[in-house]
């Protein structure tokens, strides 16, 4: 079946994304496993709070899962990337860097 202009009709999916949290002071950890149904993929990170800071509860959830995010996006983008490869499509300009390796 196709819409009024031909197109495919729209489909919906869902993907499941679990995010565990772990905090042993100073250093709190975040865990992404990410399943499509079709793939898993995970994705670690750490935030450390400098021991002369004072603690403010969920900056270092923050921080780590913000980072365990970005990596898992990451992850994403490459396998799209070796994907459309596989595909035969042209390779376009990469995207900019979300942050410099030292952040």
């Amino acid at each position: 079946m196709t819409g009024a202009d031909g197109s495919p009709p729209p489909s919906a999916k869902e993907w499941r994304l679990d995010l565990y949290l772990s905090e042993r002071d100073p250093a709190t950890t975040a865990r992404i496993v990410l399943d499509t149904g079709d793939h898993v993929l995970e994705s670690c990170a750490e935030a450390h709070r400098n021991p002369d800071d004072t603690a403010v509860p969920g900056i270092g959830d923050e921080l780590a899962a913000g980072r365990a995010l970005i990596s898992l996006g990451r992850q994403l983008l490459r396998a799209a990337a070796g994907d459309l490869s596989t595909a035969g499509v042209p390779e376009d300009t990469p995207p900019a860097p979300l942050w410099a390796p030292r952040e």
